[in-house]
């Protein structure tokens, strides 16, 4: 993805969480707590570096029903856009 496309992604977003530099379990935490506060339709970009994080969020996406709206990895950086959707109870 390149710099224009990544700042549109951004742009989507309602609200942003920066988890580079942070390993399993951090980043899929800090993502589960921040989705918590959001109201269901809100988008959240996330950035991370953890590899782990890949499939971590891809299982919390399928699990509790918060749709990847988009993905990229660049420069050993994984972006996200989460859509909150209406999930579980447990967000």
């Amino acid at each position: 993805m390149n710099e224009s496309s990544h700042s549109t992604l951004r742009d989507a977003a309602d609200e942003e969480l920066d988890t580079r530099g942070l390993r399993c379990p951090e980043p899929l935490m800090l993502l589960r707590n921040r989705m918590r506060t959001l109201a269901v339709g809100r988008r959240l970009y996330v950035t991370a570096t953890d590899p782990a994080s890949v499939r971590d969020f891809d299982q919390y996406s399928r699990f509790l029903g918060h749709p990847i709206e988009s993905r990229d990895e660049a420069d050993g950086e994984f972006r996200f856009l989460f859509r909150k959707g209406e999930g579980r109870s447990r967000a």
